[in-house]
């Protein structure tokens, strides 16, 4: 899988080696606090997935430029807020295998943290006057935390229909990476219809992305440090599980609903209940959306002339959903 990482970045490694040096500078601030958790992040990233897609998306219909560095900086920031704030909300001492920054520094130092970077993405576009892609980050910001509240709304209740959960791993999830594919174009002067184009390109792709992050509850094989059943006992709602509740029986549904309900925690309820998922389809089925959602945006990418960038793409494409982490 690194392979596919490296050989997805060929067209780009000069652009995301200087983009480290470029989104470390965006973060520098005057308070030394500030400064040592900003360096304590950019030491334990992750693959940056993310900007990768802005400067691919760039690359497609032109060259990266300033305006290029300055939108994956801006999507970078946002990005590492969420995590920010995820770590909280989730009481998560751990990310990538590092401590969180709420473990080393407490909470309220990492809520400020997040709210700093937040400010920073909007700050970098005003300050260059890039309101095009100050439309896209707010937007995004606002979508993010919509469907967060959407999903918190929704797991009191268990109530989560399919289109409900498309929604919410769409404002979730796919925001975040429909907002790359769109900056990406916006930073070489797309038009309306090409940025609305790479936007949904982002979208089926983050969607496809989701639905394989929720498979893996229901790998036997621990691959991603996730244990397995996690998301059972967290009480969320996935493709697999809704699928599987919708077309079982009556009583069958009666059974597995309670334990999700009252049985989240009993180690045996719960893996009876992956094994029913499994047994009924509910693995399948979610297969084979994750595959239509990667076909169109495949089918987007192939309106574009044969290129290096695209030929990444598509790599990018298959990685999303052939990835064992």
């Amino acid at each position: 899988m690194a392979n596919i990482v490296e050989e997805i970045k060929r067209p780009i490694n000069e652009e995301m080696k200087l983009f480290e040096q470029k989104f470390y500078e965006s973060m520098q601030s005057k308070v030394p606090l500030l400064d040592k958790v900003t360096r304590f992040i950019v030491t334990t990233k992750g693959k940056q997935m993310r900007p990768m897609f802005v400067f691919l998306c760039a690359k497609l219909i032109g060259e990266v430029n300033e305006k290029t560095y300055r939108g994956a900086s801006m999507i970078e920031l946002i990005h590492t807020a969420t995590l920010v704030h995820d770590d909280v909300v989730d009481e998560s001492f751990k990310r990538r295998n590092f401590f969180s920054i709420n473990a080393l520094w407490k909470n309220k130092i990492a809520v400020l943290v997040g709210d700093y970077l937040l400010s920073k993405s909007v700050l970098l576009s005003t300050d260059h006057k890039d309101y095009d892609l100050l439309g896209v980050i707010s937007r995004t910001i606002r979508e993010m935390s919509e469907g967060e509240l959407l999903q918190l709304e929704k797991a009191r209740k268990l109530d989560i229909t399919e289109d409900v959960y498309y929604e919410i791993i769409r404002q979730k999830t796919a925001t975040l990476i429909a907002a790359c594919c769109e900056i990406g174009v916006l930073s070489n002067n797309a038009d309306e219809a090409l940025a609305k184009k790479m936007m949904n390109f982002g979208t089926y792709t983050g969607i496809a992305f989701q639905i394989k992050d929720d498979l893996f509850d229901y790998l036997s094989s621990n691959v991603i440090g996730k244990p397995v059943g996690i998301d059972i006992k967290e009480q969320k709602m996935t493709l697999p599980l809704i699928y599987t509740l919708k077309t079982t029986s009556e009583k069958d549904r009666k059974y597995y609903f309670n334990t999700i309900k009252r049985y989240n925690n009993d180690q045996k309820r719960v893996k009876e209940l992956i094994e029913f998922v499994k047994s009924s389809g509910g693995m399948d089925y979610a297969i084979n959306v994750m595959k239509d959602f990667q076909q169109k945006a495949k089918d987007i990418l192939n309106e574009f002339p044969d290129s290096e960038p695209k030929k990444s793409l598509h790599l990018m494409l298959d990685y999303v959903i052939e990835r064992k982490f």
